[in-house]
C-alpha cells in the first residue's frame, strides 16, 4: 500500500488525435507517418463549411471536402464548421431546414466513402445574438443525426458561460489557442497562444458544466502588417520564405521581418518596408500550454487531445515524442 500511494500521478488515458482542415484529402507520407508513430487513427476531418449567401439570402455549403486518400484504417469525426454570420443573417424559421440540410449532406459523403462514425463536431464560434438560433441547430440536428454531438467552445465562451450560454450538446471541445488579439504591435505576446492571456480564462474551466475534449495548435500565422496597420493574415508564409535575406531582413522583436524590396510571393503582393509577424506554437510552447490547463480541468476518463492541424503540420517542429508527452500530460 505504502509503494501504490507513492506512485504519483496516475497514468494518462488521453487519445491523440488531429483536425484535418484542408478541402482536399490526401495524407502525406510524413504525415502518414506521424499518426502511426503517435499510435493513433483518429483524424477529425472537417467535411464541409456553410456561408450565407447574401444576395440570395440563404445558407450553403462552401468548400467541401474532396476525397483523394483512402479512410481505411481511420476513426474519422465529422466536422462541420458554420460561420457565426449564417446564424446573424437567417430567420429563425430557416434553423430546422439547415439542420435537415446539413444532416443529408453528411449523410451523402460518408455514404460515398462507407465511413463509420460515432460522433459529429459543429465547429462555430456563436454570439450572445446568435446564441438561440444555433442551440435550436443543435437540438434539431441531435435529433435527425441520432450519433454523438459534440461543439467547439472558446475561452470567451467557458469565461461568460452564463451570458454566452452552454450549447445543448453531449460533449464540448476546448479550444486552448487563439486567445490573444491580432495587432500590429510588434512586441505584442503570441496571440495563437501566450500563458498571461491564457490565464484570464483557464481557472473558469473547472466550473464548466460540460464534459470537454481539448483542441491544442501545431500551426504558425504571418501577420501582414503595412504602414502600422494589420491588412491579412497568411497561414502560407512561415520561416522558409521570411529567412530569405534577398527579401527580407530581420528586426526588433521576436519573429518579426521587413521587406527589402517590392515584390509577389506565393500571389500575395509585399510592398518595400511591409513588415510580417510571424507567430508559432513551439514544442516548448504546447508543453507550457499543457501544463497550465490541466491544473483547472475536472477529471476525465479518455479525455481525446486534437492537434490543429495535420494538413499543414511542420513536421520538423513537431516530433511524435513530443506530441505524446503533450498528451500524456493529460
Amino acid at each position: 500500500m505504502l509503494f501504490a500511494c507513492s506512485c504519483g500521478k496516475n497514468k494518462s488515458t488521453a487519445s491523440t488525435a488531429f483536425y484535418y482542415w484542408k478541402t482536399n484529402f490526401k495524407l502525406g507520407a510524413g504525415q502518414a507517418a506521424l499518426i502511426k508513430q503517435v499510435g493513433t487513427n483518429k483524424i477529425y476531418l472537417r467535411f464541409f463549411d456553410v456561408n450565407w449567401n447574401k444576395d440570395r439570402h440563404h445558407a450553403y455549403p462552401n468548400a467541401v471536402v474532396q476525397f483523394n486518400d483512402n479512410l481505411a484504417g481511420l476513426n474519422i469525426t465529422p466536422v462541420i464548421y458554420i460561420t457565426n454570420g449564417t446564424f446573424e443573417s437567417m430567420p429563425d424559421t430557416a434553423v430546422d431546414n439547415l439542420a435537415v440540410n446539413c444532416n443529408k449532406l453528411l449523410g451523402s459523403l460518408v455514404g460515398e466513402q462507407h465511413v463509420n462514425y460515432n460522433s459529429v463536431q459543429v465547429d462555430c464560434d456563436w454570439t450572445l445574438t446568435t446564441r438561440q438560433r444555433y442551440f435550436n441547430f443543435l437540438l434539431a440536428f441531435k435529433k435527425l443525426n441520432r450519433h454523438q454531438l459534440q461543439a467547439t467552445i472558446r475561452l470567451h465562451q467557458v469565461k461568460f458561460k452564463e451570458r454566452t450560454g452552454v450549447p445543448p450538446v453531449d460533449k464540448g471541445v476546448l479550444m486552448f489557442y487563439n486567445m490573444g488579439k491580432l495587432n500590429a504591435n510588434l512586441r505584442q505576446p503570441n496571440s495563437i497562444y501566450n500563458d498571461a492571456d491564457a490565464e484570464k480564462y483557464v481557472p473558469y474551466v473547472t466550473s464548466y458544466p460540460l464534459k470537454l475534449d481539448v483542441a491544442l495548435p501545431l500551426f504558425w500565422w504571418a501577420i501582414h502588417i503595412r504602414e502600422g496597420k494589420v491588412i491579412q493574415v497568411y497561414g502560407k508564409i512561415g520561416h522558409e520564405q521570411l529567412d530569405n535575406r534577398d527579401d527580407f531582413e530581420k528586426i526588433a522583436g521576436t519573429d518579426n521581418y521587413r521587406a527589402r524590396h517590392s515584390f509577389f510571393l506565393a500571389g500575395i503582393y509585399i510592398k518595400q518596408n511591409d513588415i510580417f509577424k510571424l507567430e508559432e506554437t513551439t514544442a516548448a510552447g504546447l508543453n507550457t500550454a499543457a501544463k497550465q490547463l490541466v491544473k483547472y480541468l475536472s477529471q476525465q476518463l479518455n479525455r481525446t487531445i486534437i492537434y490543429y492541424e495535420l494538413a499543414n503540420i511542420n513536421l520538423s517542429e513537431y516530433q511524435a515524442e513530443t506530441i505524446r508527452q503533450v498528451s500524456d500530460r493529460f
